[in-house]
């Protein structure tokens, strides 16, 4: 897989991935949902934090929200010039496919949600109450690297109470599947994914 074709790729995922989420910002009120299908929703929900709609508070307690969400966006820029340098060295190096693949979809994804927490306080106002704007006149509701990962994709496959004698949650209810995504995400697990099953064909070993 040549560089250019990658590129093509990373191109495709984040056109998809930033229409489905300026649309629903643009459309949805925060919260609102939309059923598809009874397992598959639409459903608006903004992530200060990282990926599958996780708190970023689970991870940084000991520090302010308003720091923990600075740092994390220093980091992921940081994090996808390291991934735009293995991305290049591999197709350079003429790596395998799979290799090559699942870094682009891992790029991509990356790079969709730092589009996110870099830009949307600025081009967006708060969705709280209102359908948001873009380019509002008042400004956004967020200065730069302090904007919010749109997650829009639900599916409550099954819902209901666990069985008494079922490990640790027996009696709760409970919800599968709970966490509530976006595109960029679904990229980013993806290409780990396939690092892990395919793993010995992304990294051939030398005869």
């Amino acid at each position: 897989m040549t560089l250019k074709k990658s590129i093509i790729l990373i191109a495709i995922i984040l056109l998809i991935d930033q229409v489905s989420k300026i649309y629903i910002k643009t459309h949805f009120l925060l919260g609102e949902s939309y059923e598809v299908f009874d397992w598959f929703k639409i459903y608006f929900i903004e992530n200060p934090g990282m990926a599958w709609g996780t708190k970023i508070s689970d991870f940084v307690s000991f520090i302010s929200d308003r720091t923990g969400k600075i740092a994390l966006t220093l980091f992921r820029i940081v994090a996808i010039f390291g991934i735009g340098y293995w991305l290049y060295t591999a197709t350079k190096n003429k790596s395998s496919r799979i290799l090559i693949l699942a870094i682009s979809l891992i790029f991509a994804g990356a790079l969709g949600n730092i589009i996110d927490s870099t830009f949307y306080g600025l081009l967006f106002n708060d969705s709280y109450h209102q359908i948001a704007s873009f380019l509002p006149e008042s400004g956004g509701y967020g200065p730069l690297l302090e904007g919010k990962v749109v997650d829009l994709l639900y599916f409550p496959i099954w819902k209901g109470y666990l069985p008494d004698w079922f490990p640790f949650f027996g009696g709760e209810y409970f919800t599968f599947f709970e966490p509530v995504f976006n595109i960029a995400d679904v990229a980013i697990s993806t290409g780990f994914i396939m690092l892990i099953v395919f793993n010995k064909k992304a990294f051939p070993k030398n005869e």
